[in-house]
C-alpha cells in the first residue's frame, strides 16, 4: 500500500510518500520546505497570519504531490510548535479551508511513540534488546525506550530543541562562549529527568540527526561529536553548507541540534546511531496497518 505523511514541524514542513508491504517501507517521494514556525512562536507567542498562509500553500502543494505519486491515504500531523502556539487552532482551520486537509496535532507521547515505531522498523537489522529512540525537533525532544516486540515502555518529552537553542547563539559561526552556553542549557534540560532503564541500543532521528552522516558517519560517539562541532565552528553556516552539500537553513541549526544530541548521549550513557526513519515513517506504517 502507498501512503503519505505531511509533517508540520517547528523548522520544516515535510512530505513522505512510501510503499509499505510486509512491514517494510520503501520511500517513493520526499519533499521539504523550511517554514520556520518555531522561531516566530518564540518571538510572538503565535503564528503570524502570513506564515499560516505560507504553510497552507506548502501543505496544499505537498498533498497534490502525494496524490500524483499515488498515495492512497495521506495523514497530516503537527508537532510541538503547533501545540505551543496560542493560535494553533487557526492554523488547523486554515489548512482545512485552503488545503483541504485535517491536521492531527500530536501529543508529545504520540510524537515519541510514532518516532520509535518509524526508527525501529526501518533499521537495517531488527534491534535485539532494549532501544532508545531520541527525536530532536525544533522545539522539543522526545526520548522513547522499549523493544521492537513490546513497543514503548518509557517515554519522556523535554522542552528543548534545535531551533529554540540556536536562537541563543549570537555569532556565526558560534563562538566558544555560544557553544558552552548551549551545551550547559542542553544538559540542564535533561538533568531533572528520572534515570532511563538499561539500554542495549540508542538511535537518533529528526532533522539534525539526518543531516550528520555526510559529516561524521553513522555513529555519534564522543570523537564524532567533537569533529562535527569543529567543522561547524570553522566557518559561517553558509560556507559550511556549500562545502558539505547541506541546506543553509539546516546548517544554522546544526550546532544546537548536535549539542542536544550530545547531552542526551551523556544522559543515556552511550553513543547514538543515526536512524533511517522516524516520525513520518511511523505515521505511514500506522496508516498502512489501518490503525
Amino acid at each position: 500500500m502507498r501512503c503519505a505523511c505531511i509533517d508540520i514541524g517547528s523548522n520544516t514542513t515535510r512530505l513522505l510518500v512510501a510503499e509499505t508491504a510486509h512491514g517494510r517501507l520503501d520511500p517513493v517521494l520526499e519533499q521539504r520546505a523550511f517554514t520556520r514556525i518555531g522561531s516566530q512562536i518564540d518571538a510572538l507567542g503565535e503564528i503570524p497570519a502570513a506564515t499560516i498562509g505560507a504553510v497552507a500553500e506548502v501543505v496544499a502543494a505537498q498533498r497534490a504531490a502525494a496524490a500524483c505519486a499515488g498515495a492512497a491515504h495521506v495523514r497530516v500531523v503537527a508537532t510541538a510548535a503547533i501545540r505551543r502556539a496560542e493560535n494553533g487552532a487557526a492554523l488547523v482551520a486554515t489548512l482545512r479551508e485552503r488545503a483541504g486537509v485535517e491536521v492531527a496535532v500530536l501529543s508529545a507521547d504520540d510524537e515519541g511513540r510514532l518516532a520509535f515505531a518509524g526508527a525501529t522498523r526501518t533499521l537495517e537489522r531488527p534491534p535485539v534488546g532494549t532501544i532508545a529512540v531520541v527525536d530532536v525537533g525544533g522545539m522539543s525532544t522526545e526520548i522513547a525506550i522499549g523493544t521492537l516486540a513490546g513497543g514503548v515502555t518509557w517515554l519522556r518529552s523535554f522542552e528543548i530543541g534545535s531551533g529554540q537553542l540556536a536562537r541563543r547563539c549570537r555569532a556565526d559561526p558560534p563562538s566558544r562562549a555560544d557553544m558552552d552556553a548551549m551545551s550547559a542549557a542542553a544538559d540542564a534540560a535533561f538533568a531533572a529527568a528520572d534515570a532511563p532503564p538499561p539500554l542495549d541500543h540508542a538511535v537518533a532521528v529528526g532533522g539534525s540527526a539526518a543531516s550528520l552522516p555526510s559529516l561524521v558517519g553513522p555513529v555519534l560517539d564522543r570523537a564524532a561529536l567533537a569533529r562535527v562541532l569543529a567543522t561547524l565552528g570553522s566557518a559561517p553556516a553558509a560556507v559550511v553548507a556549500r562545502r558539505h552539500g547541506l541546506a543553509p537553513e539546516r546548517t544554522e541549526l546544526l550546532p544546537a541540534g548536535i549539542l542536544v544530541l550530545a547531552a542526551v548521549a551523556r544522559r543515556l550513557g552511550m553513543p547514538l546511531r543515526i536512524g533511517r526513519g522516524g516520525l513520518r515513517e511511523g505515521v505511514v506504517l500506522e496508516l498502512a496497518s489501518g490503525s
